[in-house]
C-alpha cells in the first residue's frame, strides 16, 4: 500500500528562518507543513538586527512594512569587535542597510505571510525521528494527540543550534570548543539611569548594556578567562557578580525576566545537503554572536534554498538545481565564522592588543576600510556561484533595486520580484530574441520587456527569485541554464 504523502516539503522548525522558507515556498504553490516544537512564539530576546542584504530581499518580497518603506537611507553607523565608527551603507534606493527588529516579530510577521499562502503550521510538535530513502523522507513527532508519522518528498531542518534533524539525519560537522564564557540577562533594574550604556571593555572582560524605556535592560557579559560549563543554568545572582567583576562596580538588579548562556563554540555541517533532507540557519552553523550575523545569514539561507526547492518540486529539475544550495551557501557561512573569529581575538582585553584597537578605531571609519567591512557584515559581498559566467562580471551579484519603463509604465526591482517568480528583463529593441528562448519557460519566468535605458547595459538579463543575476546577454548559454534549473520548455 503506497505511503500517503502529507506534504511535498516538511519544515522543521518554526522560528523565523523556517517560517521564512515555508513562506517563499508557499508563495510558489508548494505545499508545505511545518512542525514546530513551542506552542507558541517566544518574546525572550534573541536577535534584533538584520543587516542590509537580508533587509533588501525581505523588502522584495514586502513581507516586513517597515522594511518596504524605508528607502533611501543614510548609511549607519555600526561597530566591529565594540569598537565604534564603521558605516555600513547601501545602493541608493534600497531600504536602511541596518534593520533593529526583534525577531519575535519577524517570526510573527512571516508566519502570518505562511499561513496566507496555505502553509500548514502544527505547533506543539516535537520530532522525534527522521529517516530518507530514494523517494522521500519520513518524520515522526510527539504531538498533543500521540505519537504521529509525516512524510514528503523533502525535509528542511530549521530547528536551531540543537537541532533534531541534523542528528538524525546523519549530517557530519566541523567543530571547535569553547574558549569564552558569555551571559545574556534580560532584567529590571533597580536604577536605570546608573546602568552601564553600550559597550563597556575592562582589563577583566566586557560588559554591553541596553536599557528599555520601562526600566528593564538586557545585559551581556563577554570572560575571557575560561568557558563555563553551558550545562549550568545561569542565575541572577552569577550574572550580578559577573557585572560586578567586570566594571568592578555594582549594577542594581532586581528581578530576572530571562537568561541564558553562550560562548565561541563553533559548527558548522560539512555539507548543507544530504539527500533530500536540507539544512538551514542555526541548524547549519552555529558562530560566536557578534557583529549581529547569525539572523541575516539564516535569512540568506532561507530566501536561497526556497526556491530552488519550489521549482525542484515543481519541474523535477532535481540535483543540478538542489546541488547548488550546498555550493553557494557554505562559503558564505565560512566567512562569516572567519569574521567573528577575527572580531573575537580583537576584543581579547590584554593590554598587547591596545595599539590594534586604536588602530581600528582609527581606520574604521575611513570610506574604503568601511565599505570593505561593511560589505562583508552586511553581506553585500555575497556572489552565487552558479550559473557564474566570466563573460559578465554581473553574474551571481544582487542586482540593485533600480527603476525601469515597462509597458506597464515605471517599476522597480523590488516591485517585479514581489512574486517570488524568475525574472526576464530584456530590451525592447535589442534584446527580443533572448525574450524568445525564454519564451518556452513562460509558465516559469515572469518576462519584461524594458524601454530606454538597457537593463545594466546589457540586452537582457535574469534575474533569479532570490533577487541574484544568473545571467547576462553577454553569454549565449541561456537555454541550457533554463533547462538545468526549470526543466523541459513547452
Amino acid at each position: 500500500m503506497p505511503q500517503v504523502v502529507d506534504a511535498e516539503v516538511v519544515v522543521v522548525g518554526g522560528g523565523p528562518v523556517g517560517m521564512l522558507v515555508a513562506a517563499e515556498l508557499g508563495l510558489l504553490g508548494t505545499k508545505v507543513l511545518v512542525l514546530e516544537t513551542r506552542a507558541a512564539v517566544s518574546d525572550r530576546p534573541k536577535a534584533n538586527t538584520l543587516h542590509a542584504r537580508a533587509v533588501q530581499s525581505l523588502a522584495r518580497r514586502g513581507y516586513v512594512d517597515a522594511v518596504a518603506g524605508v528607502a533611501d537611507a543614510a548609511p549607519q553607523p555600526f561597530h566591529f569587535a565594540g569598537i565604534q565608527g564603521l558605516q555600513i551603507a547601501a545602493p541608493e534606493g534600497e531600504p536602511s542597510p541596518i534593520l533593529k527588529l526583534a525577531q519575535a516579530e519577524l517570526e510573527r510577521t512571516l508566519e502570518q505571510r505562511a499561513l496566507a499562502h496555505g502553509v500548514s503550521v502544527l505547533r506543539s510538535h516535537e520530532v522525534t525521528q527522521v529517516s530518507q530513502d530514494p523517494d522521500g523522507v519520513r518524520v515522526l513527532a510527539n504531538t498533543p494527540h500521540g505519537t504521529k508519522s509525516f512524510s514528503a518528498p523533502y525535509l528542511v531542518g530549521a530547528d536551531g543550534s540543537a537541532s533534531r534533524v541534523r542528528e538524525q539525519a546523519g549530517f557530519a560537522t566541523d567543530t571547535s570548543a569553547a574558549t569564552v564564557s558569555a551571559l545574556m540577562g534580560q532584567v529590571r533594574l533597580a536604577a536605570p539611569d546608573t546602568a552601564p550604556r553600550g559597550w563597556q571593555r575592562t582589563p577583566r572582560g566586557w560588559v554591553v548594556c541596553r536599557t528599555e524605556s520601562d526600566g528593564t535592560g538586557v545585559i551581556r557579559t563577554l570572560n575571557f578567562a575560561a568557558p563555563a560549563d553551558w550545562r549550568a543554568r545561569p542565575t541572577l545572582d552569577e550574572l550580578r557578580a559577573e557585572v560586578r567583576r567586570i566594571l568592578e562596580r555594582d549594577v542594581p538588579m532586581t528581578e530576572a525576566l530571562f537568561l541564558s548562556r553562550f560562548s565561541d563554540y563553533t559548527q558548522v555541517t560539512r555539507t548543507f545537503r544530504l539527500g533530500r533532507v536540507f539544512l538551514a540557519g542555526d541548524a547549519a552553523h552555529i558562530h560566536f554572536p557578534i557583529g549581529g550575523q547569525g539572523l541575516s545569514t539564516g535569512i540568506g539561507d532561507g530566501f536561497n534554498l526556497a526556491w530552488k526547492l519550489a521549482y525542484a518540486v515543481r519541474t523535477g529539475s532535481g540535483d543540478p538545481l538542489l546541488d547548488t544550495y550546498d555550493l553557494e551557501r557554505r562559503p558564505v557561512v565560512e566567512q562569516v565564522v572567519r569574521n567573528t573569529r577575527a572580531q573575537l581575538a580583537l576584543m581579547r582585553p590584554a593590554a598587547e592588543l591596545d595599539p590594534l584597537r586604536e588602530l581600528f578605531a582609527r581606520i574604521l571609519p575611513c570610506g574604503e576600510v568601511s565599505a570593505l567591512i561593511g560589505g562583508a557584515l552586511s553581506a553585500q559581498e555575497t556572489v552565487c556561484s552558479a550559473g557564474r559566467d566570466s563573460a559578465c562580471e554581473w553574474t551571481g551579484r544582487f542586482l540593485p533595486n533600480q527603476l525601469f519603463k515597462t509597458d506597464r509604465g515605471v517599476e522597480d526591482v523590488t516591485e517585479l520580484l514581489r512574486a517570488g517568480r524568475p525574472l526576464m528583463l530584456y530590451h525592447s529593441e535589442s534584446g527580443q530574441r533572448h525574450a524568445s528562448v525564454a519564451q518556452g519557460w513562460s509558465h516559469m519566468l515572469r518576462t519584461v520587456r524594458v524601454h530606454g535605458q538597457r537593463p545594466l547595459s546589457r540586452d537582457a538579463l535574469l534575474v533569479r527569485p532570490d533577487g541574484y543575476i544568473a545571467w547576462t546577454s553577454a553569454s549565449e548559454d541561456l537555454a541550457v541554464l533554463l533547462h538545468t534549473w526549470f526543466g523541459q520548455h513547452r
